[in-house]
């Protein structure tokens, strides 16, 4: 009896999507959000963008965007 296609597929991935969110929940916990330097920005393959703040007291922030520290501040 051949089987088809579509369960061949549907039983090579239920063990993939039955694991994914526990390993999410993993990732998530681990990777917690917190201040980098400019120089763990970019070694993880980011870049620093600076915003001025449009009050007009002079101040900016600097975020880190993309990479491993994606939305990050930067110090």
């Amino acid at each position: 009896m051949r089987k088809s296609p579509w369960a061949v597929v549907a039983a090579l991935a239920l063990p993939v999507l039955g694991a994914a969110p526990a390993d999410a929940a993993m990732t998530r916990a681990a990777h917690l959000p917190a201040d980098v330097t400019a120089s763990e920005c970019i070694q993880g393959g980011g870049l620093i963008v600076v915003s001025v703040d449009q009050s007009g007291t002079g101040s900016f922030t600097k975020r880190c965007q993309g990479g491993v520290h994606d939305g990050e501040s930067v110090t």
